[in-house]
């Protein structure tokens, strides 16, 4: 009888212990939350926010945002108001700097302390923007991004810059074989021209007549390099270039928030070797100036499942879109 009443008193006194230990485990605490990726980025605004998925088991009494241009710098604070426990916010950001990368947190306080969000970065689009025309009379809408000027569309000229006609190819047959310049519409449906532009061989990139704008030229891989490096390296930089949402892209388009205002679309490209049409709604192509061998040009593309922007070369017989860029004064 006393060995188990001595247990009954040790089994009670196990009981007492735990009990304190799962208190503990479920005391109270901070906020819990994740900084969403910023919206509707202009030059001088955008929309910033959290998502608070725990409040720590009490009230929360303020969230917002902080964002700033460095590690080193004082964060600017912009609160929500009202107050939310729970769930998505988003808060409209006005008085930024044009063509300025930026970093943001949300954070949500409560009566146990305050919680940050993971850090995401975002940059303003330059206030360079404006229009240019090419030689068939089409007109673009141009950004500046970083130290260059962009196009915003792909190119759509019929004409090289004399005024002589760029060889409109129709025929599936010559794509693979001839080395004049040639250009069509993807699927050969005009109405794609408005879409993704027109496709061009390299040969016609690379002619002596010229197929940019004046002032103008087709990019270089090292103006590629140029912009890549600019929006953080290529792993990133092709979520920063492309068109968000699925209106044109497959899901999922990974990463894309098209922060610069490039507005890349999937136009796809004419594969010469097969003479098929591969990839629309899934990548953008478009040639590099740089003569890679005698057989390849450079080519820069981003596909619907990554944020890479990358660099490669291909025969330069196949029709990829072109990107023009302003020259440097």
């Amino acid at each position: 009888m006393k060995n188990l009443y001595q247990f009954r008193i040790y089994f009670s006194a196990l009981f007492v212990i735990l009990a304190f230990i799962i208190a503990g485990c479920q005391k109270d605490s901070s906020p819990t939350l994740v900084t969403m990726t910023p919206t509707n980025i202009t030059s001088t605004t955008a929309t910033l926010g959290g998502n608070i998925t725990d409040n720590g088991g009490a009230t929360v009494s303020d969230c917002g945002v902080e964002y700033r241009k460095s590690y080193l710098s004082n964060p600017v604070d912009v609160k929500l108001t009202p107050v939310i426990s729970y769930g998505t916010f988003a808060i409209n950001i006005t008085g930024l700097e044009p063509n300025t990368l930026y970093y943001v947190q949300a954070y949500a306080t409560n009566s146990n302390g305050t919680s940050y969000g993971d850090y995401k970065t975002f940059t303003t689009t330059g206030t360079g923007s404006g229009t240019v025309t090419d030689s068939d009379g089409n007109q673009y809408t141009t950004v500046t991004i970083g130290t260059q000027t962009w196009m915003t569309e792909n190119l759509k000229t019929t004409k090289y810059n004399n005024g002589d006609r760029i060889i409109h190819d129709t025929i599936d047959s010559q794509w693979g074989s001839s080395a004049d310049g040639a250009y069509c519409f993807y699927l050969y449906e005009p109405q794609m021209k408005d879409y993704s532009g027109c496709l061009y061989n390299w040969f016609a990139v690379n002619d002596v007549r010229g197929i940019a704008p004046a002032g103008w030229h087709v990019p270089t891989d090292a103006d590629w390099n140029t912009l890549a490096t600019y929006l953080g390296g290529a792993s990133i930089a092709g979520g920063k270039l492309k068109e968000a949402g699925d209106t044109h892209w497959y899901d999922p388009n990974t990463g894309a928030t098209n922060e610069t205002g490039f507005t890349a679309l999937p136009g796809g490209f004419l594969y010469a070797s097969l003479v098929t049409f591969n990839n629309a709604g899934k990548y953008a192509y478009w040639w590099s100036a740089t003569n890679a061998s005698s057989d390849n040009g450079g080519t820069w593309a981003v596909d619907y499942q990554s944020t890479v922007l990358s660099g490669y070369s291909s025969t330069k017989y196949n029709g990829y879109s072109v990107r023009c860029i302003k020259n440097n004064k």
